[in-house]
């Protein structure tokens, strides 16, 4: 059960009217000023701060609703987007993918967290003590406990390479369209989930297939290169 007490207030000066502030990683951006608001019904991100992300626009899904503020000004979006977002910090750290409206209006902030990323998260949110609290968990749970001197895998990379970022590679609509729902289906199916790497990072790639289909594959080979394969010992029995 989540819960907070006496100790979630250390750091946090009261009495206070303060409005919950964030920080929080969106598509692997580290974003400040992040605004949670349990009463908006949709997650927003400021066209300045969607610009400073580098997202290709291109990549933004039409929305035919306008958004309406506590004035009651009517805003067009510029579109929504599905992106990954990471509250926390290792080992409490847990990542979820979910819709933000992209909005070109002044704000003092550079996104704003609504009920669908709380309710993703199982968040439970408490403004008077200036936190957000959520379950953790892995896939594979069942293995916890599993000590490394049973099993554990690393990779065999050579001694001194230096990592590769590979230069991001754009697809048109349909092929995102693709890409997009292989890996709902994989992070549904638990088979992945999310993580972040700064530094060693590779391309999906789409394998056309018998009949107009295609394979969502993943480009390993400069990693590839760098593993090379372990050869064992013929028998000597």
């Amino acid at each position: 059960m989540i819960g907070f007490g006496p100790h979630d207030l250390e750091g946090v000066e009261v009495p206070h009217d303060d409005a919950l502030v964030i920080h929080a990683t969106i598509a692997n951006y580290n974003v400040a000023l992040v605004f949670v608001d349990t009463n908006s019904s949709v997650n927003i991100i400021f066209k300045k701060a969607f610009n400073q992300m580098q997202i290709d626009e291109a990549d933004l899904q039409p929305m035919a609703t306008s958004l309406f503020g506590f004035t009651g000004h009517e805003v067009r979006p510029l579109g929504q987007i599905n992106l990954a977002i990471s509250l926390g910090e290792e080992p409490l750290r847990r990542t979820r993918r979910t819709f933000f409206t992209v909005v070109d209006a002044p704000s003092a902030y550079n996104v704003i967290l609504g009920r669908p990323t709380l309710s993703a998260f199982s968040a439970v949110v408490s403004v008077y003590h200036q936190k957000i609290k959520f379950p953790i968990g892995r896939p594979a749970a069942d293995l916890t406990g599993v000590s490394p001197s049973v099993a554990v895998h690393r990779l065999n990379m050579l001694p001194g390479v230096r990592p590769v970022k590979q230069k991001r590679r754009h697809f048109g609509p349909e092929q995102n369209k693709i890409i997009r729902e292989e890996v709902r289906k994989l992070m549904e199916a638990e088979h992945i989930w999310e993580v972040h790497f700064p530094t060693w990072l590779s391309n999906v790639v789409l394998v056309p297939k018998p009949g107009n289909k295609w394979r969502v594959c993943v480009d390993f080979r400069d990693l590839n290169k760098v593993c090379p394969k372990r050869l064992l010992s013929p028998s000597s029995n």
